[in-house]
């Protein structure tokens, strides 16, 4: 329901082909910061994948992790917690700039702005559920992390509601011109 603030992040919502496909990347292992489902994420100078912090290019949304522990165990998870370590890591993402996805606004968000750009909200998650709660960032005004291309189909959701879930397109996509690794 979009009258209630409960973003989830970056949500992969379909591509013009009908699938929707997931890239393997890795992450460093020990990287400092949580990785929660659905948040948005670059390719690093290292040439792993991480975190981005909003108003800078993006490749996609993270989908998920595996690794293998310190233990010799192999693990599965929604989420790179900050400082694991481990081997073998590979991780999903999207990576298709014409994938659509869907986000939540923090606030609400009019027809009139559809082709407009917005930046995302600062990362952070749900360290239980392991999803993300990155939203599309209305109060911030303009920015260049996704533009706007339309509504979430939901019947509980219409333009100008409280906290519009809407489709985005990424327009910083890291991809689109060449640019030095962040």
């Amino acid at each position: 329901m979009s009258n209630v603030a409960s973003p989830f992040g970056l949500k992969p919502a379909f591509h013009p082909s009908g699938v929707i496909r997931q890239l393997q990347s890795t992450i460093v292992s020990g990287h400092p910061t949580d990785i929660f489902q659905f948040s948005p994420v670059a390719i690093l100078a290292s040439g792993a994948l991480g975190t981005v912090a909003p108003g800078n290019p993006i490749i996609g949304s993270f989908m998920g992790v595996e690794w293998t522990g310190v233990d010799g165990r192999r693990r599965v998870s929604n989420r790179w917690e900050a400082n694991t370590v481990g081997t073998e890591i590979v991780a999903y993402y999207t990576e298709d700039q014409t994938m659509i996805y869907e986000i939540q606004a923090n606030g609400s968000v009019a027809l009139a702005s559809v082709g407009a750009q917005f930046d995302f909200s600062a990362l952070g998650g749900n360290a239980v559920t392991g999803l993300s709660n990155v939203s599309l960032d209305t109060a911030g005004g303009a920015g260049t992390d996704c533009r706007v291309i339309g509504v979430n189909p939901a019947p509980d959701n219409i333009f100008g509601d409280a906290f519009t879930i809407v489709q985005v397109q990424l327009s910083d996509h890291q991809y689109t011109a060449v640019r030095a690794a962040i």
